[in-house]
């Protein structure tokens, strides 16, 4: 698909989506308890659809219903299931681990980057614990059910195999402690994890980096949960208020473990004036400054970030990302594809992004099937001069069907062009 934008200033109001981090969580601890648990959930997305339909693989029982979904949690783990994660890095690795606590064998596949994504510090203490691969990479299949004791990690590389684990010791009979070999970075993902194992009734004891899961713990259904909402999505629309008009957005938490709802101290320091209170946060427009920002806890916020910083005086530094060239694209190398395709100053360095301020002009951007991309080149064109064309833009499928209806909703113009070609003016 095909997003043409015409510049135009965005501002109104807007609800967030439901948060994709917490949904994974909620909907695998739903399908390990007994019973019913109804999670509240009003907007779905590619990924989000992943992990449903590797559940029902699983065995759980899953139905949609208008306001979300209703899981009846796993009685009898089906035998050697097939579990297509799709392109959705959290599907996989926090379902590898879980799938092998259950099933003596299961079946992986992936689409898109996923099977070349980093998995081989999982695999390798996954197989120290009684877990056979029949490939390094996907597909493969699994042979062997996970065993406990003590498993060691590095915590640099991606918070999601803590979350993994964490998620599959308690089905465990045997007692188990994950230690960190390295620092933990986007320590806030796992919070969201814990956060989530507390409502379930799953008690994890955390001391000084080690994490101590009992075996054989009953997760319990809370029953009835509303998905928290999503402030990495909501990130893209409040820098959208910071370039053009105020925006508000209703649904967001202040005290959800999300690590993103750093975007506001983030849109402060470049400047923006943010007004945040349980019912709304308001991001309004003011002088745009350049400034240096560590995105080492906060990755999936880099891309809007550096569109901020291509629209303000001075330059920006976006460090300690390395990481990022891992994600659905090389995130370094495609964001800065992005902003020279439209008119922007960016040097790309192994582990940051040097921005250099100035007037966008548009132009076409290739989203590289990356959600992010897509959405950050979209929030751009409210500082262009020019049309912004982007190829891909369906990527947004990922995490925000919704996106271009609620930019629609804000005061953008965008036609959308594919086969069943639509218009949204």
């Amino acid at each position: 698909m095909i997003a043409t934008i015409s510049p135009a200033l965005l501002g109104g109001t807007i609800s967030a989506i439901a948060s994709k981090s917490d949904a994974h969580r909620l909907l695998i601890l739903a399908a390990l308890c007994r019973g019913e648990t109804r999670l509240l959930l009003e907007q779905r997305s590619e990924d989000i659809d992943a992990t449903i339909n590797c559940l029902r693989a699983l065995g759980a029982a899953i139905e949609i219903l208008p306001d979300g979904v209703l899981v009846r949690g796993i009685e009898q783990a089906a035998e050697n299931p097939l579990l297509d994660c799709g392109e959705s890095g959290s599907t996989f690795r926090f379902l590898l681990p879980v799938a092998a606590a259950l099933c003596e064998h299961a079946r992986f596949t992936g689409s898109g980057r996923l099977p070349e994504r980093p998995i081989g510090e999982l695999m390798q203490v996954m197989q120290a614990h009684g877990v056979a691969f029949s490939a390094e990479r996907l597909p493969f299949a699994t042979r062997g059910q996970l065993t406990g004791g003590n498993f060691s990690l590095p915590g640099n590389v991606s918070s999601q195999y803590l979350t993994g684990l964490l998620l599959a010791l308690p089905l465990i009979v045997q007692d188990s402690t994950i230690s960190l070999t390295t620092r933990l970075e986007s320590a806030a993902y796992v919070e969201i994890t814990l956060h989530a194992l507390r409502r379930f009734g799953v008690h994890v004891r955390v001391e000084n980096g080690v994490y101590a899961v009992s075996g054989g713990q009953a997760i319990q259904s809370p029953g009835k949960l509303r998905v928290d909402g999503d402030w990495s999505n909501a990130a893209f629309f409040l820098a959208a208020g910071a370039l053009g008009k105020p925006v508000t957005m209703t649904g967001l938490s202040l005290d959800s473990p999300q690590g993103d709802k750093a975007m506001l101290n983030a849109l402060r320091q470049f400047g923006a004036i943010v007004t945040a209170t349980a019912e709304a946060v308001t991001v309004s427009p003011a002088q745009r400054i350049g400034c240096t920002i560590d995105v080492g806890e906060t990755p999936d916020l880099l891309p809007i970030l550096a569109v901020l910083g291509a629209c303000a005086a001075g330059e920006t530094r976006l460090v300690n990302a390395a990481r990022l060239r891992l994600k659905e694209s090389d995130r370094l190398a495609s964001v800065s594809a992005m902003l020279r395709a439209l008119g922007g100053r960016v040097e790309e360095l192994p582990d940051a992004l040097l921005i250099t301020g100035g007037q966008l002009g548009g132009g076409t951007v290739d989203s590289c099937r990356d959600h992010r991309i897509a959405m950050s080149a979209a929030i751009a064109s409210v500082r262009c001069s020019q049309k912004v064309t982007i190829r891909g833009a369906d990527a947004v499928n990922k995490s925000y069907p919704a996106f271009y209806d609620d930019f629609y909703k804000l005061g953008g113009h965008v036609t959308l062009t594919s086969p069943a070609s639509y218009e949204l003016e």
